[in-house]
């Protein structure tokens, strides 16, 4: 006998949406100085409700609202208000026609503007196919690419921080999908783990029949230590190819990007670099004016480009109430009630996560001016820091600190320097001490510049003295320091001088 049975069940699940104004404040989160500078710009011509509060700011794109500000609006006796005197009317017509788009996190831009590396990355993962939970692993993702496009974080880090800030459970391998799926999008080999994992995704993404490619993922998936110390005569008797085929295999991982981070736009890379921060202690001549915040007797200034004066124009805002309270009906009335009203929401919108990005940055350079205040003292070295200290103690996520320091700078009395600069993993000596990766890899430095040339040291020998001198590091963490310092192996440095 067969049943027909209908069952009604319920399922709870727990589903984070960013807001617009959390869309924008990550925009805005990430954007070094220069392109912040553009972007309010760009805001000022499409917002007419936005203004200079202080009007003797040198924009030479903006015009002087105060010459309308003081004039009421008027209204004829025929209760018909003259549009034509608060915008143009091509303006208006193309906001009732839906020609002027805007959306919470879109605009049309009136001028060329250059889309950073990692804002083109974020429009191609709004394309795809993510859960609420996947995207919110996207987000970690894109959050934690250094400056070259690496994502260096433990899986294990990314599921635990969606787990604490927003409740969602989440498994490695489920980062890992959507790690993966990063991975396949422009620029190739972006969001790698490694320099390894990074020229394997350009090889698998170029077309099938590119000279040397098959023999190269060859050689770079199963020879990679061999490819590293350049032995390719080993790698030829091993994988049993033959030099020409070598040579084809070498040529074409030669053409690939190795920081598929970095941008490469003119426009970008040849701006001057600006401070977000300055750091000086309290005596110092460019303090005299109140600090944002202080850390012992050290001050922290935001630059003013950071924190603009803004503010919505008192016109329009007496425009909206006297629109509310007035008797007018007409559709165009209430089309530019409603224009005016959608510009004022936008414009508050922009301003606090304008307000949100300088307090962060102002949080998260107070905390590492905390931990390295020998440094901004003296000049001194750096003590070890990683970001999830940061995280901890200003209370955010770490892709957010990860955001807010890719690209910016602060100015000290001993220079100008990356905010990323200030993070150093740390090593504990044999004598209880504690120093940074970057003293190490400046006394590996030291070692090599000292050894004879006819017998230079192998990585292990570098390694050994290292022990020796009270570092207790491992070999393959001796041969990433030589390669940061862009120093070849033993074998290719034998007869330099």
């Amino acid at each position: 006998m067969i049943s027909n049975k209908q069952s009604l069940s319920q399922n709870q699940t727990l589903q984070q949406r960013l807001s617009p104004q959390q869309i924008q404040y990550v925009k805005l989160l990430q954007l070094p100085l220069a392109e912040l500078s553009q972007r309010i710009e760009e805001e000022m011509q499409i917002n007419p409700v936005l203004e200079y509060a202080d009007t003797s700011s040198p924009s030479d794109s903006v015009s002087n609202a105060d010459s309308v500000a003081n004039d009421e609006p008027q209204v004829a006796d025929s209760n018909e208000i003259n549009w034509e005197q608060i915008y143009p009317r091509d303006e208006f017509d193309a906001w009732k026609t839906g020609r002027h788009h805007r959306s919470d996190d879109h605009y049309e831009i009136t001028r060329s503007y250059v889309e950073s590396p990692l804002e083109k990355l974020e429009q191609q993962i709004e394309l795809l196919d993510l859960s609420e939970s996947q995207r919110l692993i996207a987000e970690q993702i894109i959050g934690s690419l250094d400056v070259d496009g690496y994502f260096r974080r433990e899986l294990s880090s990314v599921a635990d921080s969606i787990a604490f800030n927003h409740g969602i459970p989440v498994k490695e391998h489920e980062v890992f999908e959507v790690l993966y799926q990063i991975q396949q999008l422009d620029p190739p080999g972006i969001a790698a783990r490694d320099l390894q994992e990074c020229l394997l995704i350009q090889l698998e993404n170029m077309p099938d029949g590119t000279k040397g490619r098959d023999d190269a993922i060859r050689i770079l998936r199963t020879k990679w230590d061999l490819f590293e110390k350049k032995h390719f005569d080993k790698i030829a008797l091993q994988l049993d190819l033959s030099e020409p085929h070598v040579a084809d295999a070498y040529h074409c991982i030669q053409a690939l990007d190795p920081k598929p981070g970095k941008s490469t736009d003119p426009i970008t890379t040849n701006l001057a670099v600006k401070p977000d921060v300055i750091v000086v202690p309290i005596d110092d001549e460019m303090n005299r004016g109140d600090a944002d915040a202080r850390v012992g007797d050290i001050a922290i200034i935001l630059t003013k480009e950071n924190q603009p004066k803004m503010a919505i124009s008192p016109y329009y805002l007496g425009l909206l109430q006297q629109m509310k309270t007035s008797k007018l009906s007409s559709k165009d009335q209430k089309q530019a009630e409603q224009f005016i009203k959608q510009n004022i929401e936008s414009a508050q919108w922009f301003l606090e996560s304008l307000k949100m990005r300088g307090d962060t940055l102002l949080a998260v350079v107070t905390e590492i001016v905390r931990r390295q205040e020998p440094f901004f003292q003296t000049g001194g070295n750096m003590r070890p820091l990683i970001m999830k200290d940061i995280a901890e103690a200003a209370n955010l996520d770490i892709s957010t600190v990860s955001r807010i320091v890719n690209g910016k700078f602060v100015q000290t009395r001993h220079g100008t320097f990356e905010l990323r600069s200030f993070f150093n993993e740390g090593i504990d000596t044999t004598d209880g001490d504690e120093v940074t990766n970057r003293e190490v890899q400046a006394i590996v430095s030291d070692i090599i510049n000292a050894e004879n040339k006819r017998q230079p040291l192998s990585d292990q020998a570098i390694t050994d003295e290292l022990n020796s001198r009270g570092y207790p590091v491992a070999r393959r963490t001796v041969a990433k320091y030589r390669e940061a310092l862009g120093i070849p192996v033993a074998r290719l440095r034998k007869g330099f001088a």
